[in-house]
């Protein structure tokens, strides 16, 4: 169910203010550098020059809190927009944990522009494979919908043969040894492909049907959930943009300033006395493909460094938005999204491609500030 709240309505001036998310207004700066936390304003411009008569636009908002007590590792600290000639602004949230900025101008002659400032805190993330340190145990009703198919995560036919064998073949038995054994295989067998469009479409049965085994992260993190949850463990994406360089030195894996195409998507599953462990076999494939010209091999140091790291840490460069599927954007008679990773845009001409942020007009960038 979606749930919806009107921020302002206003027919002669432009809209502005701070986005009263729910838990947010007052919000103290949690820690320092000293306990790991950074922080950054991430900004987005988005520009509507194909002005028709009716415009929409619709912004993923970064997650309030991911991650709880020592294992929080990014917290919101304020969103604020500012929406020339809009006529309205709602904050919509949805399944998956997607919040978002809905914005609607109806003048065309009026400018149809929107800035949105996110300020969020963020610090790296890492679960301690060694020991169970978890108190409380998800239910059954929290962890059933990570275990469910999606349009884009099918458990059955060509996914649930391969996660069957992958588990077979590897004799795991408990939900890590099964993850870590879907975490290995991808890393060993499937390959990044740089000509593919975003982040890909994460079609997990595409991707193991196409050929090559080939995507970006949408399509190589997905596959892993997809097979997790084939596999009976909980599993899901969470969709979000790299927001700074890389501290631990891997130029692939980092992006500051200008972040219009610095959309990133990671994986986590469920095990339990552990809770949600991150993984990333899609930057490993990365820092394969991109690290060095030509490509580093899988027995290079760098490679083997990355693949021990993301089987259970994140560097936290990065902010995240959701772990939503198969999203209807309110107000849209467009098909639904099979993931909502970047800003999405309507004229009255249709939708505009979300994949070219030089058409749609739109940018991102982050600075820190502490």
């Amino acid at each position: 169910m979606q749930r919806r709240h009107l921020l302002q309505l206003c027919a002669t001036g432009p809209l502005a203010g701070a986005i009263g998310l729910p838990g947010l207004a007052g919000a103290a700066t949690p820690g320092n550098a000293a306990a790991g936390w950074r922080t950054y304003d991430v900004t987005t411009h988005i520009d509507l020059s194909e002005r028709t008569a009716l415009g929409r636009v619709w912004v993923p908002l970064p997650a309030r809190e991911l991650g709880t007590g020592e294992q929080a590792h990014q917290r919101l600290l304020d969103s604020r927009f500012e929406a020339p000639g809009a006529q309205r602004a709602q904050i919509i949230s949805g399944p998956g944990g997607a919040q978002m900025l809905a914005v609607e101008w109806a003048d065309a002659a009026a400018p149809q522009q929107l800035k949105l400032v996110n300020r969020v805190a963020l610090r790296d993330r890492a679960t301690d494979l060694g020991q169970q340190t978890l108190a409380r145990t998800a239910s059954a009703a929290e962890l059933r919908p990570w275990l469910q198919a999606s349009a884009l995560k099918p458990t059955d036919g060509v996914v649930g043969e391969t996660a069957r064998k992958i588990v077979a073949d590897a004799g795991a038995q408990t939900d890590i040894e099964k993850a870590k054994a879907i975490y290995d295989w991808i890393v060993a067998n499937c390959q990044r492909v740089g000509a593919v469009r975003g982040c890909g479409t994460g079609d997990a049965a595409y991707v193991l049907t196409s050929g090559n085994l080939g995507g970006k992260c949408a399509d190589l993190n997905g596959l892993f959930v997809a097979l997790a949850r084939a596999s009976g463990v909980p599993a899901r994406d969470v969709y979000g943009v790299r927001v700074d360089d890389s501290a631990r030195g891997y130029k692939s894996l980092g992006k500051s300033g200008d972040i219009s195409r610095a959309q990133h998507c990671r994986a986590e599953f469920y095990a339990q006395g552990y809770g949600w462990v991150p993984v990333d076999p899609a930057d490993v494939r990365k820092v394969m493909l991109e690290e060095a010209p030509g490509g580093l091999v899988k027995t290079d140091a760098r490679v083997r460094a990355a693949n021990a790291l993301l089987f259970g840490a994140w560097e936290m460069n990065w902010m995240g938005y959701n772990s939503a599927e198969d999203v209807r954007l309110p107000g849209s008679a467009q098909a639904p999204l099979g993931f909502f990773m970047y800003p999405h845009g309507e004229t009255a001409n249709g939708r505009l491609d979300s994949l070219d942020p030089a058409t749609f007009r739109y940018t991102l960038q982050s600075a820190r500030v502490a």
